[in-house]
């Protein structure tokens, strides 16, 4: 008998028991308010739901450092129908998580896509003008946004914007910069942070809310699974080729500059692996 399966049959009865699990309707958990001081760390998402699916150092840093995190929502996804109600079930995911949430516009930008930057100049400047302006109101301590070839169209246009906005920016401006990964990984992640069992069932609540997509595609319920592959891709492109892998359950993996002077700087040589153990707010020591 092969003895490994058992172990694979269990991972296929777990998404199947899965699609059994209530979509959104979870009574809410018991949050602690930021104090109105607290420093700020913006997610710039693409879609609704990218603040669930790469959220999980901004919820640690919200829990371990008191962080007032606010989701940015970049649009409201391309279909004119579903804007609304998507607005609606981001609210109720961003609520379920104790993030605030911002709105970019009253259905969110359109045509946030490097076509749109390089054939519609006046729409580019205006959304441009939009991301700027949030980012000089809260003047965040950190910001997280996709890298630049994260495949999907809006997730890479999101990057561009983003990076177009800073530039607009006083040169004095400072902060740190996550960016991260979905569907597309990283060549050259430097930050690999892990998450508790707790922090991912909170994640996988809050993107169950999201309950128009996740009955189109139950990716909620393969999330897990991706972010134990972040653990087996981070031990070698974060930790080192043939290193030692950290005894992690599930991670995600982000790339962590410092925005200074008027452009991106690396802030510290190879990699950097955060437990569940050791408070996220140590990331803030590695910048200068």
């Amino acid at each position: 008998m092969n003895p490994y399966q058992r172990f694979a049959s269990s991972f296929a009865q777990l998404v199947a028991d899965g699609k059994s699990l209530p979509l959104g309707g979870i009574p809410a958990r018991v949050k602690t308010k930021p104090q109105p001081n607290a420093p700020v760390a913006l997610i710039f998402s693409p879609h609704p739901d990218d603040e669930c699916l790469i959220g999980g150092f901004a919820l640690r840093l919200m829990r371990e450092t008191g962080m007032k995190v606010v989701n940015v929502a970049v649009t409201q996804g391309s279909n004119k129908s579903r804007q609304e109600p998507r607005l609606q079930e981001l609210k109720n995911a961003c609520d379920w998580l104790g993030f605030d949430l911002e709105q970019t516009a009253p259905d969110g930008l359109e045509k946030v896509n490097l076509r749109s930057r390089a054939v519609d100049p006046a729409r580019w400047s205006d959304a441009v003008k939009t991301v700027a302006g949030i980012i000089a109101r809260y003047q965040p301590r950190a910001i997280f946004f996709p890298h630049e070839t994260d495949w999907n169209i809006t997730h890479i246009g999101t990057h561009f914007l983003v990076t177009d906005a800073l530039n607009t920016l006083p040169r004095d401006f400072e902060c740190l910069m996550i960016e991260t990964e979905y569907w597309a990984p990283m060549p050259s992640p430097n930050l690999m942070v892990e998450s508790s069992v707790d922090d991912v069932a909170d994640l996988l609540a809050a993107l169950s809310f999201h309950v128009g997509e996740v009955r189109r595609n139950p990716y909620h319920l393969r999330m897990p699974a991706w972010l134990q592959d972040n653990v087996r891709r981070g031990a070698e492109v974060v930790g080192g080729q043939g290193g030692p892998a950290p005894d992690f359950t599930f991670a995600t993996l982000y790339r962590l500059r410092q925005w200074k002077g008027g452009r991106p700087e690396n802030i510290y040589l190879g990699g950097k692996q955060i437990s569940a153990a050791e408070n996220s707010g140590a990331v803030f020591s590695f910048s200068h």
